[in-house]
């Protein structure tokens, strides 16, 4: 059980660094969700296709590029409403890989790798620590770092210094598509298959995860370690409590819900 707790707490983390980047420079990013789901086909086509697993996961984070410049040109370019963008990339991205998986591997749900084709279960805790280092030394450290934030916390500042704002936005919202779909990679190859759904509403849990771990990667961390717990007690229980399966499922995902109002109500009060 314990090895299950860092798993899903890795992949939480993950994508939830990928989003407080994003969101540090002052877009937040709806579609992590659909990124993860890119990511995931990825990774499984490129292994299905001979590519090593390293290689399927750089492949998956290359393709997590091309949802975040889409979303960049709307919401940053032509200043779509960027929720509305967001829910566009998870809605295209849950259309298009069915499509391609109908197109390359003649079918339309799960994409099974042979044996050993997964990776190990330490790799994906290894990287989500090698992720939190880095965008806790990228935020904190660098001058790049520097202005994506003031480019969410005061972007009229960099305007006057005559610093492109969009220009870290960008920044922001590419990172944020490299970690999602590399955690989706990641999810894919450790389950060995690519399976619809296979990202089950982490997207949706790691925007949660940003905000309870105040937006900060050793918060987020502490935050992914919850929900990681949640998730790993509700499928152990699936076979020590009478409780429909369902239930307990929707557990981590009820918490969510709870936390979030906690989270906002607490925020409102000390205001």
């Amino acid at each position: 059980m314990v090895a299950q707790i860092f798993q899903s707490s890795a992949l939480l983390l993950i994508v939830a660094l990928g989003g407080l980047v994003a969101e540090r420079s002052g877009v937040l990013n709806i579609g992590l969700e659909g990124m993860m789901t890119i990511g995931a086909f990825t990774a499984v086509a490129a292994r299905v296709l001979g590519a090593s697993p390293v290689l399927a996961v750089a492949l998956a984070a290359l393709a997590g590029v091309l949802p975040a410049l889409l979303f960049a040109q709307f919401a940053l370019r032509w200043e779509a409403n960027p929720f509305i963008t967001g829910l566009a990339i998870n809605l295209l991205a849950a259309g298009a890989v069915p499509f391609m998986s109908e197109a390359f591997f003649g079918t339309r749900g799960s994409i099974r790798l042979p044996a050993g084709g997964g990776v190990p279960i330490w790799s994906v805790t290894f990287v989500a620590l090698a992720a939190a280092t880095l965008v806790w030394f990228g935020l904190e450290k660098t001058v790049p770092g520097l202005r994506l934030r003031v480019a969410g916390e005061q972007p009229e500042w960099l305007r006057a210094n005559a610093v492109g704002v969009k220009r870290y936005r960008l920044l922001g919202l590419i990172v944020s598509g490299i970690f999602a779909a590399t955690a989706g990679a990641l999810l894919a190859l450790r389950i060995g298959a690519y399976l619809p759904n296979v990202s089950a509403g982490r997207g949706w849990i790691a925007l949660v995860i940003i905000y309870l771990g105040y937006r900060t990667p050793p918060g987020l961390a502490v935050a992914a370690l919850f929900f990681g717990l949640m998730e790993a007690a509700s499928v152990r229980a699936q076979v020590m409590v009478a409780v429909p399966p369902t239930v307990l499922l929707a557990l981590p995902y009820t918490l969510t819900v709870i936390a979030f109002v906690t989270y906002s109500a607490v925020r409102r009060r000390r205001r």
